[in-house]
Formats: C-alpha cells, structure tokens, sequence
C-alpha cells in the first residue's frame, strides 16, 4: 500500500515508503537491527525454536537422525552446564615456550581450529575449478576492519578497551592470576597492532583478482625463516602441491617481521586470547555474559540475547544444512517454487533479450555473456542432498557443550582440508534454506534462493505479479546481475576466471564500472563517507537486476509501477544501531540501505512516469547521469 506520508513519493521514495514505520519501529535489545531483512529472520528463527522446543518436549516425534543430534546440542545449549574443559585448550597454548613448539605442531593447531598468524583454506582453484588450491591468508584483526584503528577513530579505540577488559574479566574468572593476565593481554593487543599495515582492507578483498596470487610451492617455503610453511602445506593436504594461492602477498612479504623469535610472546598471548573469546559462550552462562558485553559495544546493543534464541543461533550455525533442508520441506511449497522458478527462467530470458539489444557489446562478448546464462544454475528452496559430513556430527550427551561444539569445528576443519584430492560438486550450496539471503557464486555461476527469503514482501503466490516482481523479481536479477559486475565478469560459463571479453568492450565495462563507482563515492551517510569501490558490485548488481525485473514486469498483465517500486522500496526498510551502521560502512560491500532504494531507483526512466518526477524534485536525476551497466 502507498504510503500517505507526509514525505513525497517524488522526494524521497525510500522515506516516503518507510519514514512512518522508522519514527515507531524500535530496534531490539538482543540485535542491531530491525526491518524487512532482520523481521523475516526473526520470523524463520521463532518457527524453527517452536519446532526445536517441540521436539524436546515430545510434542513432535523427530524421524532424522541429523535433526536428532541438532536437538540434542539445542537442548545442551539451553542447559549451558558449566565446564572448565576450555582450559585444556588455552593450556596447549600456554605450554608452548618458543616459536619451534608452535611450528612443530602447526598442523594439530590448523585442524583443531585455533587461531594462528596465518590462514589455510582449500577452494576451487579459480582458475580452473576442476582443481582444488590452497589459499593463504594473513591473521584476522581484532577490529572488523584496519579502519578501525587509525588515530583518529575514536570507536576504535573503545572497542580495543572493552575487548581487553573482557578478556580480563574472563581470565580472571578461569583462575589465572593477574600478573599474567596483564601481560597476556597486552601483548595480545600489541600483535593486533602489528598485523594493522599488513592486513587487507575491506575494499582490497572486495576485488575477489586480487585474491588470486598464485606463488610455487617452493618459493611459498621462502617466505618464512622461522615457520616449516612446505611442511605445514603437506601435513595439512597430503601432498605437495605445485603451487599456493596467496590472498594477501603484503602480509607475506612481512611474514618475518610478523612471525619470529622476538614476536613469539605476543602470537602466544594473542592466540589465546583470541581462542578464549571466540569460545567464551560456550563455557558457562556467566562466561557467555561476560563476552556478550563486547559484542554487545560492537553491535551497539543493550541487551545479551535470552538462552533460547542463542541455542537455537549456536544449532544452526552447526547443523546449518540439515535445519535448511528441514525449514524447507516443512514451510515452502512446492507451488512456490514452481512459480518461483517461472519467474527466474522469465527474468533470465529477457536477460539475455537486453544482452542481444545492448548498444556497447561486440557480438563475440553478447554470445560468452549468453553462454553464462544458458549455463546458470538454478538453486530453489533448499537442497537435495545433505552433506555426509553431517552424518559425524554426533553429540555426546556425557560431555560439555564446549566439548560437542569444538568437536564439530573440528570435523569441519578436517573436512575442508580432505576436499583437495575431491573434485568440485556444482550442486553444493552455499547458503542454508533458512537464511534469509540469495546469492551469486561465480566459481560455480550458480544463483540461489532460499526458502527462507521467499515470502512477504519479497514473494507470496496472493501477491500481485507488480509487488513480486518489485520484491523477489528484483532480487533474482540482482543476483543474475552478479554474473556481469565487476568480479563476476572475470569468471566463464563454467565458473573459472578467464576473459571473455574483447578488449575495447572490456574497456568500456571499466569505465562505465569506474561511473558507477563516482557516483556513490563520498557520499555522506550517518557521518560517514561512503566508500564507491568497496560497493561497486553490489551497486552494479542493483541497477541491472531492477532494470531487468521491471522490464520483466511490465510484460505482465495488470503491471502497476508505482506498486512496483513501491515494494522495491519496502526490500530495504530498516533501522539500525549507530555501531551497526558505523560497521557497515567499513566492511559491507551493501551500499546503505536508503542509497539502494533512492539512487538504484533514481536510474529508471519509468519511476519519472510513474509518479510525475520533475527537475524541482528530489528524486530527480538528470538523464545525462544515469546510469545502467546491464
């Protein structure tokens, strides 16, 4: 329903739209968040703690084995019984008295999920993906982002006080005594410190090329004078491999300076610090408290979130694949994802209509672009098959939660490390059913739907085909529209990145991307400035898949634009916590929700139709400045 409020729809569509529920809507105690996106995850979440109660309780009788060992761990987590098995972990760490102890055990550390001053992963080699590749990485910041501790951050600095007053408070409750506490702390802080000019930023991980840094396995071995790096890679892979893929070649080409005898003390105190506040909740009630107050200044909440809802986020997060299949099956029909399926197969077609009638493209790019499409996979609901991996997933009732949640991590430590002698499987998703998410995986150039994301107001079967296509319809081609932004245009129909383009067309693509990058640059939001390149795909990914699904809808019977854009602006209603956004603006590739809705609209001819937008109002965007890539 269109709004009546007292902000024009040809001022400001997304105030217009949402400014009488932002002046009510209160942000909860337990989330920084509340809107379209956080109230159907509250929604998905209350469905699946009814259904895990029930199942305790005995109103319901589970019939999988999976969804058994789910509900136990809920159950262990709603219990939160204390333990000190924590200590054993943090004892390894402590035990280790010189960096030859921590190299000599490199490969226990990996596999038991400890945190280390560097990170190995096996994925599909991006360029070629019916091969595994190890990548590399440096150590994770403290601080969500480097930006976070330049001098003159000041929430930077709040955040580092209240995370080492949390890891005090927690030593102090485990035993250790105060000089050592101290100590370890500060030392702790000072290799953060360290890591800060080496670290990638958010915007450099944004680029996925600069990712791809291919070094040989022997010159990989170079890049320590203190660590065994080639027999760390074998230890963790089984074999020797030709070559390591290096995500951040400036944080090795420092790895001396990070990681040596002198530094030792301070990996030592950072690794158990780290350790400690990554499994604090998991400890004890008090335990849980006592780390949710950091979490609670990073998030800018008030509140800890009650037992329940923790269980239920804690046995998701493990059983994540089994639970979006159960979600799935009870709670999305099979009329939906029909219907559903018709209207990506809609949208993918006119796609491939708007590809053939672009005016920039050679005809030898219009034809690798269409491959891409022709190739997609399509992913709808939830999956088909469940991971066998969780079939190890079993909870001893006789021990801790600690016990049961750090045996799962590890068996998916293992797993991953296991998938490099495996080949790609292209019907893996990488989203669980319950998720109120989509996404675009251009290693596979698949796009998937969870069952969870389709309903009001994105999607729902009474809905007209104006709203669904304004809503979920804008959605689908947002994530067809990744295939084509500046990342997903590097990878082929088969999800290896390879160029396809000619050179004048991929030219062109730069400079319109570099547009689109301008024109979102600096912008100032919640006193901050917006970063164009950290969000440029997201930003090409909107203008293409609302273009695309508002073509796509006005081929439709009784099509209505205002309707149309109307609930294109309802997808980004939302209202969050200063720290919230503060965040964002530093590590999401999103631009902030407000901008989405005005400026992604701002490129359509038909919203200057629809609601009779002249140059004196604000919604206006000369035509010379708009701006659509796809």
């Amino acid at each position: 329903m269109i709004s009546t409020e007292s902000t024009s729809l040809k001022d400001d569509l997304y105030l217009a739209v949402n400014g009488h529920w932002l002046r009510k809507a209160v942000i909860p105690k337990d989330y920084p968040r509340v809107g379209t996106f956080p109230n159907l995850f509250f929604d998905v979440e209350k469905k699946l703690r009814s259904d895990l109660n029930d199942f305790i309780s005995g109103n319901e009788t589970i019939q999988n084995k999976v969804i058994l060992q789910a509900v136990k761990l809920y159950d262990m987590a709603l219990e939160l019984k204390g333990s000190t098995a924590i200590k054993n972990d943090l004892d390894k760490i402590i035990n280790m008295h010189e960096l030859k102890n921590l190299n000599d055990e490199l490969k226990f550390y990996f596999e038991n999920d400890f945190p280390l001053p560097l990170i190995a992963e096996v994925h599909e080699n991006m360029k070629d993906n019916s091969q595994k590749a190890l990548y590399v990485a440096g150590a994770k910041l403290i601080l969500p982002d480097k930006s976070y501790y330049s001098a003159n951050n000041l929430t930077g600095k709040q955040l580092l006080n209240f995370y080492s007053q949390t890891a005090r408070d927690l030593l102090t409750k485990l035993g250790y005594d105060t000089i050592f506490i101290s100590q370890t702390v500060e030392a702790a802080l000072r290799f953060d410190r360290r890591l800060v000019p080496m670290v990638k930023s958010s915007e450099e991980w944004a680029d996925y090329s600069r990712i791809y840094n291919p070094i040989s396995f022997v010159d990989f071995g170079k890049k320590s004078n203190y660590m065994d790096l080639q027999s760390m890679v074998k230890s963790l892979i089984g074999d020797e491999p030709k070559q390591v893929i290096i995500g951040e070649p400036r944080y090795f080409d420092h790895l001396n300076e990070l990681v040596n005898d002198s530094t030792f003390d301070e990996i030592k105190a950072w690794m158990l610090v780290s350790f400690l506040m990554k499994n604090a909740d998991l400890i004890d009630e008090p335990s849980r408290q006592i780390v949710s107050r950091y979490k609670s200044q990073l998030m800018g909440i008030s509140g800890v979130e009650k037992r329940e809802k923790y269980a239920c986020r804690l046995t998701t997060s493990l059983f994540s694949e089994p639970i979006g299949i159960y979600y799935g099956k009870k709670h999305f029909g099979e009329d939906a994802k029909k219907d559903v399926l018709n209207m990506v197969k809609k949208i993918i077609d006119t796609y491939k209509k708007r590809l053939t009638q672009n005016k920039w493209l050679s005809e030898i790019t219009k034809k690798n672009a269409i491959l891409k499409l022709d190739k997609m996979i399509i992913k709808i609901g939830y999956p088909e098959k469940l991971d066998l991996l969780y079939n190890r997933f079993v909870i001893d009732t006789e021990k801790s939660l600690y016990e049961n949640v750090r045996h799962i991590r590890i068996l998916e430590v293992k797993n991953m490390f296991e998938q490099y002698h495996k080949p790609f499987d292209r019907s893996k998703w990488n989203i669980s059913g319950y998720e109120v998410n989509a996404s675009y995986n251009p290693s596979a150039n698949d796009i998937t739907f969870p069952a969870a994301i389709l309903q009001r107001p994105f999607y729902g079967l009474k809905q007209t085909v104006s709203q669904n296509y304004g809503g979920i319809g804008s959605v689908i081609a947002h994530e067809i529209s990744h295939a084509f932004d500046n990342n997903g245009a590097k990878f082929d129909e088969l999800g290896n990145m390879k160029n396809w383009w000619t050179p004048k067309d991929y030219e062109n693509f730069q400079s319109l991307t570099q547009k689109m990058i301008d024109q979102f640059d600096g912008i100032s939001y919640m006193g901050k400035k917006v970063d164009g390149s950290l969000v440029v795909s997201e930003n090409i990914a909107d203008v293409g898949g609302l273009a695309c699904a508002l073509e796509v809808a006005k081929s439709e019977p009784k099509f209505n634009c205002k309707v149309f854009f109307v609930n294109w602006a309802l997808n980004w209603r939302i209202k969050s916590t200063k720290q919230i956004n503060e965040m964002l603006l530093s590590v999401d590739v999103h631009s902030p929700a407000p901008l989405r809705c005005n400026i992604i609209a701002q490129e359509m001819d038909d919203l200057y139709k629809a609601f009779d937008i002249k140059k004196t109002d604000g919604m206006w965007l000369d035509k010379t400045q708009r701006l659509n890539i796809w």
